[in-house]
């Protein structure tokens, strides 16, 4: 009985002992963080107003402009919006692509709300933002970016919807090679 015991006891810190090896010898991906400016502007856009309440209406809108990042890089970055608002305040939905100098792209999923002046029009937005997938030398990337402040610069005459100045953070990982 008391050789068993110990049998199964080395067996347990033998078990162990391979595990802490196997999990120690797994280069883990650290963290990248990459702050950014970007500004964007309206490409296109299709308005369905909502017969419920006043000002109330969906729409689709594309914008295109550029990420400069804190690094240097660049980036042309081109965003699909679907936006349920009241007066130019709501909820937004959004699919983009950052496409770098040499062809590499970071794809990212956003949820966001919008807030507007009192005569309705958007002022500034608040974004949670995935990534979803990267290609080139960001295939694999996983993370996150949080936009800090975003102001929506007021429409000019025949536009649809104003400017967009943003600053965030890009915080990502990618596998190891």
């Amino acid at each position: 009985m008391a050789i068993r015991r110990r049998f199964i006891g080395l067996a347990i810190v033998g078990i162990l002992g391979i595990g802490i090896w196997v999990l120690g010898s797994v280069s883990q991906a650290t963290a990248e963080t990459l702050k950014f400016k970007s500004f964007n502007h309206v490409t296109k856009q299709e308005e369905v107003p909502v017969a419920d309440v006043e000002g109330h209406a969906i729409s689709l809108t594309v914008r295109e402009g550029v990420a400069v990042f804190e690094n240097g890089e660049w980036a042309w970055h081109k965003s699909a919006y679907l936006r349920n608002y009241v007066k130019g305040a709501g909820t937004s939905e959004s699919y983009g692509t950052y496409t770098f100098l040499d062809g590499s792209s970071i794809i990212v999923h956003g949820k966001g709300t919008i807030e507007a002046t009192p005569a309705g029009v958007p002022s500034s937005a608040k974004w949670t933002v995935e990534v979803i997938h990267g290609t080139g030398r960001f295939q694999g990337i996983k993370g996150t970016t949080t936009t800090t402040s975003t102001k929506l610069l007021p429409p000019e005459k025949d536009e649809p919807v104003g400017k967009a100045l943003s600053e965030g953070t890009l915080v990502y990982t990618l596998p190891s090679k």
